[in-house]
């Protein structure tokens, strides 16, 4: 199901566990099989605990306990907001709020050209850099405003221009 590369990679995390306790590379398993097909299915959860020779119920336990993985498509921009309590009281909830407004969507919803989908997180360790986002979960945005929301659409929204 998975490209050469990201089988490769599987096994340089394997490599990183003594022999035997393959399962401890679940989560970055998971995660490298979700950025090759864009989200996890059902299918690609058991691909990933079938590689690591583990039960695929032990593997999708894994997959819906954190809110990284994505157990179904998403836009090519996730955007994700804290809006745990430390967050909350710095403007997080505002800043969900002008989300929605400006992508026309709620939590858990993708825009309809597939662009954008709009996420709730848990803490992402950043309180003192509230509010914070988490794009495609790997680049962290902090002390977002209303300006650098709005800046951070309009370069997603560039980019989008420019790759098609």
């Amino acid at each position: 199901m998975f490209n050469a590369e990201t089988l490769q990679r599987f096994d340089r995390e394997i490599a990183k566990y003594p022999t035997g306790q393959q399962r401890s590379a679940v989560m970055a398993c998971l995660a490298l099989a979700q950025r090759e097909v864009g989200w996890l299915s059902p299918e690609a959860i058991e691909c990933v605990a079938g590689y690591l020779g583990m039960p695929p119920i032990a593997a999708h336990e894994v997959a819906t306990f954190y809110n990284m993985y994505d157990l179904e498509p998403v836009g090519r921009h996730k955007i994700t907001v804290c809006t745990n309590l430390p967050c909350a009281l710095s403007g997080g909830v505002h800043v969900a709020e002008y989300l929605k407004r400006k992508l026309g969507i709620g939590f858990n919803e993708t825009t309809p050209d597939g662009k954008f989908t709009l996420k709730e997180g848990e803490c992402m360790g950043a309180c003192g850099d509230a509010p914070v986002l988490l794009h495609n979960n790997h680049h962290m945005c902090s002390f977002m405003t209303m300006d650098k929301i709005d800046s951070m659409l309009a370069e997603l929204e560039n980019r989008e221009l420019e790759n098609q």
